[in-house]
């Protein structure tokens, strides 16, 4: 089937000299090759986006941390995207309540999923390591993601992996490699048992690490390559800022930040305090 990407924008190569920086906010990994997987990931946001300043901050494990980040900000404006998949608790409290302790101006967007730009990377991914161009009724896949204890995590990965659903035409079932439910095992051999002989793994992580090799031995058949640089990686980076800039501009001093909407980003504040799918599913609005 053909992917259908919306048109966001996100290729031009002139940004205002006063635009906020990008900070790209990366869980962090103790995989090494977690640094350089996200590093490239940035090099492509500036090839699309030169004039534009990008910066990297990692909620843990890998430098530069997040509070460096935004510490050699100063008082500048930025726009803190989550290199993250879903929204759970990083996105809701860990981000916006680590960027409050700041003087920066800044605004946290929403994570990258859901949304089209994801699913195409995923579908690039999956016929990179051998999907057929043409999927019989004995395929199905299994999107293998993290997995959060917060249900609101759960639902976005559960949206990915209908509208992944719909582009393929077979089924998608969600699964998770910690902290919910179904196991990728689990959601192989559920698959197995509906008589499906060919079950992928789609590797729903970001880059490299623990759990995406862990949830690729799981595989039966094939699994796919973290979605890394891959290009509407990138694009959908540069969409969550642009949406992030388009919903309003800096406040004062003080204001506080509300917590990040689904296809919204929290307010600007300096400081501030914060507190399955089947394939006829729809495919998600691009948010």
């Amino acid at each position: 089937m053909t992917a259908t990407t919306p048109t966001l924008g996100t290729t031009d190569t002139t940004t205002r000299g006063d635009a906020p920086a990008l900070v790209v906010v990366a869980h962090g990994s103790r995989d090494p090759r977690a640094l350089s997987t996200v590093r490239a990931l940035l090099d492509r946001v500036r090839t699309l986006r030169p004039a534009l300043p990008v910066h990297l901050g990692h909620i843990e494990l890998n430098e530069p941390l997040l509070p460096d980040t935004l510490s050699a900000l100063g008082t500048g404006e930025a726009v803190l995207v989550p290199l993250l998949l879903s929204r759970g608790h990083h996105v809701k409290r860990d981000i916006p309540e680590t960027a409050a302790a700041f003087p920066a101006r800044t605004r946290v967007a929403a994570p990258l999923g859901p949304h089209p730009l994801l699913v195409d990377a995923l579908h690039a991914r999956l016929t990179e390591a051998g999907w057929p161009a043409h999927a019989g009724p004995d395929h199905a896949v299994v999107l293998a993601s993290a997995g959060s204890r917060d249900p609101e995590s759960s639902a976005g990965t559960a949206r990915t992996a209908a509208a992944l659903s719909a582009r393929l035409g077979v089924p998608v079932l969600p699964a998770y490699a910690s902290a919910a439910t179904p196991t990728v095992p689990e959601a192989v051999r559920a698959l197995t048992a509906r008589g499906h002989r060919r079950v992928a793994v789609a590797s729903c992580f970001t880059a490299p690490g623990r759990f995406a090799t862990q949830c690729a031995t799981a595989a039966p058949w094939i699994a796919s390559e973290p979605l890394g640089p891959h290009p509407s990686m990138a694009h959908l980076l540069l969409h969550r800022y642009d949406r992030a800039l388009g919903s309003g501009s800096a406040s004062n001093a003080g204001k506080r930040a509300r917590g990040a909407s689904p296809c919204g980003p929290a307010a600007w504040a300096r400081p501030a305090t914060t507190h399955a799918a089947h394939a006829s599913a729809p495919h998600p609005a691009p948010v």
